[in-house]
Order: structure tokens, then sequence, then C-alpha cells
């Protein structure tokens, strides 16, 4: 049974709606809290947060050597327990290395970073992440 080419690119269509797209890399994400200075970016430098305090400290893969510092990233909250994600995405700037050994996540967020994407102040969530 040959069906009409027509028929064909509709059910496509309605079955890539159901399908999940990951653009970006997917990691952890945790927050902390004040004091964030002295970062291993800038020292004491206050002019290295950004506006709404959307920054984050990255773990050994994102580093690079210091050469992350300043780099911008998109992020949002795909999951976590109990339901944590806010709707959106947010761009924050990295500012610092996660001195933890073993850093408990990709990103560290900024108090106010992680308010802005899960409802949970203490949880762990996984994100989706991209470069900008």
């Amino acid at each position: 049974m040959d069906f009409p080419f027509a028929v064909l690119v509709i059910v496509l269509c309605i079955s890539c709606k159901q399908i999940s797209v990951v653009q970006g890399d997917i990691g952890t994400a945790t927050s902390y809290n004040p004091p964030y200075m002295p970062t291993k970016c800038h020292g004491n430098r206050q002019d290295q947060f950004p506006p709404g305090n959307l920054f984050v400290a990255v773990n050994e893969g994102l580093w690079d050597n210091g050469a992350s510092c300043g780099r911008r990233y998109r992020l949002k909250c795909l999951s976590g327990n109990n339901r944590p994600c806010k709707e959106g995405t947010i761009n924050v700037r990295v500012v610092d290395f996660c001195l933890k050994k073993p850093c408990p996540s990709t990103m560290v967020l900024s108090k106010d970073a992680f308010e802005a994407v899960s409802h949970s102040p203490n949880a762990k969530i996984n994100i989706e992440y991209i470069q900008v």
C-alpha cells in the first residue's frame, strides 16, 4: 500500500513535534552563595559580574585553563527531583573556577542565576547549555 507523498510529509511532521532535539551540551548545575570574590578570573574586580548577577563557576571540563573566563552560555533547566525547572533560558557569564574537589556539577550558578531557572534553591538540576 503506497501513501501519497503529502500524507507521508504530514505524518513525519507530526512525529517530529514529539521528538525533543537537543541543541547544546547536557550537564548539571548547583548553586553557590556570596561571597563571590575573589574569583579565579578577575580577582576582586566588581565589573566582572554581569547585570542581574547571572554568572557561574565552571568545572574542570569547561575551565579550559582559564580561557573560559568571560565566556557566555545560554542555559535552561531540563529536569531534577521534585520538578524544579522554571520555563525559559538565561544567559550567564563565566567568572570563576569551581574550587571544590570534586566539583559538584558542570556549572555552579550564582544564587540569582539559579533562582532564575529553578524553584528549588538547594537542588542539583540537569541543564542544557550552549556557548553564545
